[in-house]
């Protein structure tokens, strides 16, 4: 039975699909010989920033395109960010029940406790791993173990919920098994070919894995 349960936070228990693409469209406006497309960023999600905005512009040097993206980010986050269906129901359920709870996100601090805060989840997790604790970001399993031993875990008993191939590669690292998210905008198809333990429809299928009952 599953004890522990590690989530990513941006495509998998918060929507900021939207606000991300949103703002990477905003950054790259006018910037290079062809627009930036929602086509081009969908792919990328889930990758550390200042990794992206190197690919994105073919630079090194990328502060100026980090500082633009985050500016707009936080002034339109509270307006086009929102938690998934049910999430905020299960995850009170399963820490009622006991269940450890935890964030490994590719995020700084600061926007993933806004976006926690603004969907009323930020006390529901025993740990909070962001990009500003790690040396190395997912797919690297550094997070995952963080958080373990964050919460006095055992990683027999933990799964790790993501919507991209870097939570699901960064489980199978950690030695714990995984769960792909239905909802990822990268596809079910995309999911299944980093073979995740299991994929999941609706946040509540998570429930009778940790013993607690369903729907």
């Amino acid at each position: 039975m599953i004890r522990t349960i590690l989530f990513d936070l941006d495509g998998t228990i918060i929507d900021t699909n939207e606000l991300i693409i949103q703002s990477f469209l905003h950054t790259f406006e006018g910037v290079g010989p062809e627009p930036l497309t929602r086509e081009r960023i969908v792919p990328n999600m889930g990758r550390p920033l200042i990794e992206q905005m190197v690919y994105f512009s073919g630079r090194e040097q990328v502060e100026d395109l980090v500082a633009k993206y985050r500016e707009f980010n936080i002034s339109r986050h509270d307006e086009l960010v929102k938690e998934f269906p049910y999430v905020r129901e299960t995850l009170a359920r399963l820490h009622a029940a006991g269940v450890k709870l935890g964030v490994v996100t590719s995020k700084i601090r600061r926007t993933t406790e806004m976006g926690l805060r603004l969907t009323g989840m930020f006390d529901l997790f025993g740990t909070i791993v962001t990009v500003d604790d790690v040396t190395k970001p997912k797919p690297d399993p550094e997070g995952i173990r963080k958080a373990l031993r964050d919460l006095e875990a055992d990683a027999s008993v933990a799964i790790m919920v993501g919507d991209s191939h870097y939570d699901i590669e960064a489980a199978h690292q950690a030695g714990i098994r995984s769960v792909g998210v239905s909802w990822s905008l990268k596809g079910i198809d995309y999911l299944k070919r980093y073979e995740p333990t299991y994929i999941i429809d609706d946040i509540r299928e998570i429930l009778p894995l940790a013993g607690v009952e369903g729907k």
